[in-house]
């Protein structure tokens, strides 16, 4: 049964980012919200222990960010991901991992998770990691990456090479594309490159045109392998 998270009146006056967290675990669950709750401008407002009761969250709560396992019981992550595909809105949805980023996590973020986040993550890079999310910006835990990118590999990435993909942008999707890459939301590309927020749109969109990645995910692996970030 889906838990929905009591919050007074403040708190949730002062929060602007709603988030549901779906884990099998009760003490998984509960360590994401304990760190999530330290933060003003986010607010625990359900829990669940399986993709049913996330696919409830989604429907009965208005969701800016939902936390997600993958591996639960009747209703799994990918299973989870799929079913939301018919949404007309849904939140952001993090993958939350173990241990490694495997193929079930690649699956995940084809299947339209922003990114993935181990459970154990540092606390401030948990919030961090949600309040990007909920502004757009694609979410990789920097320490499984390298464990992705085979999974998440293209034909285009494998036959032309990251790095001589990359060469082909002008400099400026170039910069936007690294920022991507370091997991920022368009409003923080903006605020750092002093464009606005439609130009950014704008340029991220070109950038997957150009490089035949499916998401904004994907190009921030591409800009990950190609030695942007470097």
């Amino acid at each position: 049964m889906t838990t929905q998270v009591e919050a007074s009146g403040t708190a949730l006056e002062r929060a602007t980012i709603r988030v549901g967290i779906v884990d099998d675990e009760p003490m998984a669950r509960s360590f994401v919200a304990k760190i999530l709750a330290g933060a003003a401008d986010l607010a625990v407002v359900a829990e669940g222990a399986d993709g049913a009761e996330a696919l409830e969250l989604v429907r009965t709560q208005d969701l800016d960010v939902l936390l997600l396992d993958l591996r639960m019981p009747r209703m799994d992550g990918l299973d989870t991901l799929r079913e939301l595909r018919r949404y007309p809105r849904v939140p952001a949805v993090v993958v939350l991992t173990t241990f490694h980023a495997d193929q079930a996590v690649a699956t995940a973020l084809r299947l339209g998770a922003k990114g993935f986040l181990l459970k154990h993550v540092d606390p401030a890079e948990l919030v961090r990691a949600v309040r990007v999310a909920a502004t757009g910006g694609a979410v990789l835990d920097p320490t499984l990456t390298n464990d992705l990118m085979g999974h998440l590999a293209t034909h285009h990435l494998d036959r032309i090479g990251a790095a001589a993909e990359v060469a082909r942008l002008s400099a400026r999707l170039r910069d936007v594309l690294r920022l991507v890459g370091m997991g920022r939301s368009n409003g923080e590309i903006a605020d750092e490159l002093r464009l606005s927020d439609s130009t950014v749109r704008g340029y991220v969109s070109e950038i997957l045109a150009a490089t035949g990645c499916s998401n904004r995910v994907t190009a921030a692996v591409l800009a990950q392998r190609a030695g942007l970030l470097d």
